[in-house]
């Protein structure tokens, strides 16, 4: 009787550490396309304004101001 109940408990936990691992999995997945989408969003953004184009000529002509 015992054998049976200990077999029964470790079937039932290795049933719900299999399920818990895909729920896991999903997770991430689900992480991973909204950072995507967020990212999306940004070089969006990006490429419609200007801002970064501005940002990298206002950089590059202050570098170019202390070494000149």
């Amino acid at each position: 009787m015992f054998l049976l109940r200990w077999l029964i408990t470790v079937h039932s936990w290795l049933a719900r550490l299999r399920s818990e691992r895909g729920q896991a999995t999903a997770e991430y997945a689900l992480i991973l396309l909204g950072a995507a989408a967020v990212a999306m969003l940004l070089v969006t953004w990006v490429t419609r304004t200007n801002r970064i184009s501005n940002l990298l000529d206002a950089v590059f002509r202050h570098i170019t101001g202390l070494v000149g």
